[in-house]
């Protein structure tokens, strides 16, 4: 694995065509996906300032040009009109030379739009000339002729009170109230996760720190909570956040988890009630810094998209100098004490062709790159293997035991291994068994939606020419499409 100096890290872009050369390298990947946003050269991890604004739902992402590592992040712009399509705008926010409040990055935030601007809020990273981290909490503006304009001041600096990393701005807006609230993912001094709440009148100004989030029950939680949210759908009040450096039970050796608590906020004692534990949004390998769309008018459900990886980990294609995409949009909505997250209707455009499902002598079938699977299941055990050779051997195992009432996901017959101390299966108890799975494969990954969204497995994988074939066991009924492209691949800087 490639070793990176902190001159090549945090080098700063001048020219698009820096990184034509690159691009024409990574365009040659096997693993470059199909219907899934990836970053165009280098790195992308979190998804950031999701909304609708001008007929258009507008999602950035973090990205760093120069290969597959978190150096100087970017703000990357892509738009869609249905959350199926999408299109490169190029990058948005650039990180300010020498002495910039945000000199050594444009780190994680959201955005707000207000008449015919998109306000974009961002963690400002500094580093002083000796290397000392100071977070600002920053502002831009952004208008329809897609240049950003940053605001001269942030809007509020580090609170003494707390660690450095103070870091990914949600700004929250209360229906019929004429407040703003913004939660920042936090770090007390003796090491433990928490958020912090600002408030203001005015998007642009007035920000004053209102006090720490207090989530009882919570208070060690992780040393750190990234990417907090607060969103208020179908009645409810639900905390998304990302505890770092923490294990949970059937996690493997992981330490950065994407989760959520039900529960009842009260803004005026700044107070989160919990309504039951702590559950990770998706019980896969590689999923982290999940974001709602900020300005949903509907108030039955949430859209959410998350990065399809997880920080402190190497994948694959980092020999390749790229890494990351983003997970498929979500539509989340509650059902008892959970949530539950579908494919969007929308996604159903993507179908190209229903495929016949002729086995060979090993019950094999041929596996497209892109695809979607369907299948209905009746009682009894079912067994789904991806990415296996012509004989039947290796892949992506997905086990249904009806005697156990649980459902596992295996990756570790796959050829190409990675990530092993995160553990190499995952395990979700179905209470009422398993009657339906809908799974979605691209060239490097799979989302597995089971029983109509009570649980999702999403996993990068990255098969050799050899791994393209499928198996299907078990009382089911199948239906198999090819999937059309749905992202335009460009060189767009």
């Amino acid at each position: 694995m490639r070793e990176w100096s902190r001159e090549e890290k945090y080098r700063y872009l001048k020219d698009p065509q820096e990184l034509a050369e690159l691009y024409e390298q990574i365009s040659k990947s096997p693993y470059r996906q199909t219907f899934h946003n990836q970053a165009v050269t280098g790195l992308m991890n979190d998804p950031n300032g999701f909304v609708w604004h001008d007929n258009r739902w507008h999602l950035f992402y973090q990205w760093c040009p120069w290969g597959a590592v978190h150096g100087l992040k970017h703000w990357y712009h892509i738009v869609s009109k249905d959350l199926v399509t999408w299109e490169n705008l190029g990058v948005c926010l650039l990180p300010d030379q020498e002495g910039g409040y945000d000199n050594k990055g444009v780190y994680s935030g959201s955005a707000m739009p207000i008449g015919d601007k998109i306000y974009l809020y961002y963690t400002g990273n500094h580093r002083d000339p000796d290397w000392t981290r100071r977070a600002y909490t920053c502002l831009a503006r952004l208008g329809n002729d897609g240049w950003p304009e940053k605001y001269p001041l942030p809007l509020f600096g580090a609170h003494p009170d707390y660690t450095e990393h103070q870091r990914d701005p949600k700004i929250i807006c209360l229906p019929g109230s004429n407040k703003y609230y913004m939660i920042i993912g936090a770090q007390t001094k003796d090491k433990r996760g928490c958020a912090l709440i600002y408030s203001s009148g005015n998007l642009q100004h007035g920000w004053q720190f209102a006090g720490e989030l207090k989530v009882p029950g919570f208070e060690n939680f992780g040393d750190m909570w990234a990417c907090p949210s607060i969103e208020r759908f179908d009645g409810r009040d639900v905390l998304l956040l990302c505890p770092q450096h923490i294990t949970l039970p059937g996690r493997g050796g992981s330490q950065n988890h994407n989760g959520y608590i039900l529960g009842t906020m009260d803004w005026d004692s700044l107070t989160f009630t919990p309504d039951g534990q702590f559950h990770v949004l998706d019980f896969g390998f590689d999923s982290y810094a999940a974001a709602c769309a900020n300005n949903l008018q509907e108030e039955d459900k949430a859209i959410l998209i998350a990065w399809m990886g997880v920080p402190d980990v190497e994948y694959p294609t980092d020999d390749e100098d790229w890494s990351g995409c983003l997970t498929l949009p979500r539509e989340l909505t509650i059902r008892g004490r959970r949530l539950i997250q579908r494919p969007l209707p929308e996604l159903k455009k993507l179908r190209d062709e229903r495929i016949p499902l002729p086995e060979n002598k090993a019950g094999c079938f041929v596996l497209p790159r892109a695809a979607e699977i369907e299948l209905d299941c009746r009682p009894g055990d079912v067994r789904l293997d991806l990415f296996v050779d012509e004989e039947g051997k290796g892949g992506l195992s997905v086990i249904y035991s009806e005697e156990e009432k649980q459902i596992t996901v295996d990756r570790s017959g796959m050829r190409i291994r990675f990530n092993e101390t995160e553990g190499t299966s995952r395990v979700r108890p179905l209470e009422f068994g398993l009657f339906h799975l809908r799974i979605f494969v691209d060239s490097s990954s799979v989302e597995i939606f089971v029983n109509d969204g009570d649980a999702v497995f999403t996993s990068r994988v990255f098969p050799t020419d050899r791994e393209h074939f499928c198996r299907i066991s078990g009382d089911t009924f199948n239906r198999v499409w090819t999937l059309k492209p749905a992202v335009k691949d460009e060189f767009l800087i």
